[in-house]
């Protein structure tokens, strides 16, 4: 007879009732094959008996094992292992091992490399370098979580809690109507505004719905990789033009037009993405223009308007938009946190809609709680106050940064000054590459991160993005520092 009692064991002071543990633990023999198919299983008084349990609980085992086809009665006979089961095929272990672990899928799947993501390490001895990001510790949790608890406690809520529109919720689609309005000079009404989960949900959905396979993406030689990585995911074509002080260079794009039918260029216009550089007025105009003749859209991130330090926020493309080009995207992932994963696309009303279907692919709606919290967020100036506060501590911290980073390292990188954003634009001296930087900062416990992301047109620009925003003034001083010892040691292998 099967060894029932010592091999089943019961727990007493779990949660999960005594019937359900005996039935899953039987299931569990069953497909090791321990219990093979007709195989007689002992009375319900007897299986009791043996596991020191009440029959009732064995009784109720049985029964449900009966229901999901493990087991059968046969009256006049007993309960047996089901004789119509199959064995289950099962890989060769030379031991069992507790809390098996499924690391290899045993089907084929398609993988894509350039989605491969490097985890940071969480070791606390660690530092990792980012490409601009706000410092979470600033969040102002206490008014949102007080704005969430008493919007889920009204009774109106309960709406909200079922099935919505993939439009986002109406309520802050109005609010983000007049925020948007007023401080981005747009000229926008409801039916304009699709509610994201982030910058990066607009920037597929608008290649979804614009890119086919081999039609062309413009973007600058240097651009945020998210975005070339989403084009290059619906199969588009690249073409790189030159970024300068002044942006993206709208001549070699009339140049493209000219002798090739494009579809889109992506292009954040305010800070450009990685470089910080801001395009100019010239060229706004330039680009519009070529959009209308060419028939071509606009995709505008634009990732840190709130942050500007020299000058007031500089207007979008979108608000110059007559001729309804643009596609309009933006966030407040980057003003308050990452983790509240809201944001919006403004575009033609018709486009607006295209994406709400598509979006019912990877999404069927937004989070409804977190965006009535946000739109009584933005309409009570929360979210302006946030935004003063925060930005006279970037801008202090980006002074520090910049006059270490001119005293410590001048040597080994140049940089220019951002006038707005979370990030320096950082130019290796060519006598080194970051692979090289990136050896010797981990000896000094530093994570330099994918330095390869910022030149996905291989122009051998050797720069990249450093953000300051998330650290305070000590991190900054240690960041330096560790970047110092580690350029130093990377001086003194080259001269060996």
């Amino acid at each position: 007879m099967f060894p029932y009692k010592t091999t089943i064991q019961l727990d007493r002071n779990s949660n999960q009732a005594m019937y359900i543990q005996l039935s899953n633990q039987l299931i569990s023999l069953i497909k090791k094959n321990k219990l093979p198919p007709n195989t007689k299983l002992p009375s319900s008084r007897l299986l009791a008996e043996l596991l020191a349990i009440h029959r009732k609980t064995v009784v109720a085992s049985y029964e449900d094992l009966v229901l999901q086809g493990w087991i059968e009665t046969i009256p006049q006979k007993g309960t047996f292992v089901h004789q119509n089961l199959p064995e289950l095929d099962q890989q060769n272990f030379l031991k069992e091992t507790k809390g098996f672990q499924k690391e290899q899928a045993g089907f084929s799947f398609y993988t894509d490399a350039t989605l491969e993501e490097k985890l940071l390490k969480k070791n606390h001895q660690w530092m990792a370098i980012n490409d601009g990001i706000s410092d979470v510790r600033l969040t102002p949790l206490n008014e949102l979580a007080r704005t969430y608890r008493r919007i889920a406690g009204k009774k109106s809520s309960i709406d909200e809690l079922s099935y919505g529109t993939t439009l986002g919720n109406d309520y802050l689609r109005t609010v983000l109507v007049d925020y948007l309005n007023k401080t981005r000079g747009l000229n926008i009404t409801k039916e304009n505004v699709l509610i994201t989960r982030g910058s990066q949900m607009g920037i597929y959905l608008s290649s979804q719905l614009l890119v086919k396979e081999n039609d062309i993406v413009v973007v600058g030689e240097t651009n945020y990789s998210a975005a070339n990585t989403t084009f290059l995911h619906h199969n588009a074509q690249l073409k790189f033009i030159e970024v300068d002080a002044c942006g993206i260079n709208t001549q070699q794009l009339e140049t493209i037009c000219k002798q090739q039918s494009i579809k889109a260029v992506y292009v954040t216009s305010h800070h450009h993405h990685p470089t910080t550089v801001t395009l100019s007025a010239e060229r706004r105009i330039h680009l519009l223009n070529l959009a209308k003749k060419y028939n071509f859209a606009i995709i505008e991130d634009d990732y840190d308007y709130d942050f500007n330090y020299s000058h007031s926020p500089i207007l979008p493309l979108a608000s110059h938009d007559v001729n309804s080009n643009v596609i309009y995207i933006g966030s407040v992932c980057k003003t308050v946190a990452p983790v509240f994963r809201i944001g919006y696309l403004i575009a033609p009303k018709d486009f607006v809609t295209a994406a709400a279907h598509e979006r019912r692919y990877i999404d069927r709606q937004g989070d409804a709680l977190l965006e009535l919290t946000f739109a009584s967020f933005i309409k009570n100036g929360d979210l302006d106050r946030h935004i003063k506060k925060v930005l006279k501590i970037y801008k202090n911290r980006r002074a520090i940064f910049c006059e270490l980073l001119q005293e410590k390292l001048s040597e080994y990188l140049t940089f220019e000054i951002p006038k707005g954003g979370m990030a320096v634009w950082v130019q290796l001296d060519k006598r080194y590459s970051w692979k090289e930087v990136q050896k010797q900062a981990e000896n000094y416990y530093l994570d330099i991160g994918s330095w390869q992301r910022y030149d996905m047109a291989n122009s051998k620009h050797n720069a990249i993005r450093i953000g300051f925003a998330s650290y305070n003034e000590k991190e900054i001083f240690e960041l330096i520092t560790r970047l110092e010892v580690t350029m130093k040691a990377c001086e003194q292998e080259k001269s060996v």
